[in-house]
């Protein structure tokens, strides 16, 4: 009985945590073709580039979130964080860099700047193509919105 339980609650558990079928099956096909990156450095849609080189394009998305905001993405197409390999590692580390000229190229290296990579369904990845966003130029606030509780903090503490 108690081995079933534990079946149980692994199956649970692990259902509680996986990717929604709507969204896998998204990704399924949005990984089968080009990615809108890949289509981007080839010249095949318009971008505002502010960045090339033979790894790295950075340019303005279709929807700005803050004043300045940059796509920075591999030209290597790896489809999440979750997929990098070891070998990949130095093209992230050049999208930090390229991320921190770019800040400084803008101005807003001074006054702050806000860089993420979302990675997979919770996080709310549509492109399935890793990049950075570089997001600056007014306060963006917190990054979530600060409602999660931790159960393990004492109600004093807060």
């Amino acid at each position: 009985m108690k081995r079933i339980l534990i079946t149980l609650l692994m199956v649970l558990s692990y259902q509680a945590f996986a990717q929604s079928e709507a969204y896998t099956q998204r990704k399924k096909e949005k990984l089968a073709v080009k990615s809108p990156f890949e289509k981007i450095w080839d010249g095949e849609l318009p971008a505002e580039v502010v960045y090339k080189d033979d790894e790295i394009i950075a340019f303005v998305p279709l929807r700005r979130q803050t004043p300045v905001h940059y796509l920075i993405v591999p030209k290597k197409r790896i489809p999440t964080i979750t997929d990098l390999k070891d070998e990949d590692l130095h093209l992230i580390g050049k999208m930090y860099k390229v991320a921190r000229d770019l800040a400084k190229k803008y101005g807003i290296a001074e006054t702050g700047y806000r860089l993420v990579i979302n990675t997979n369904e919770d996080s709310g990845q549509s492109v399935f193509h890793i990049h950075l966003h570089l997001l600056g130029g007014i306060k963006t606030g917190p990054m979530v919105d600060q409602t999660f509780v931790d159960p393990r903090t004492k109600k004093e503490d807060k």
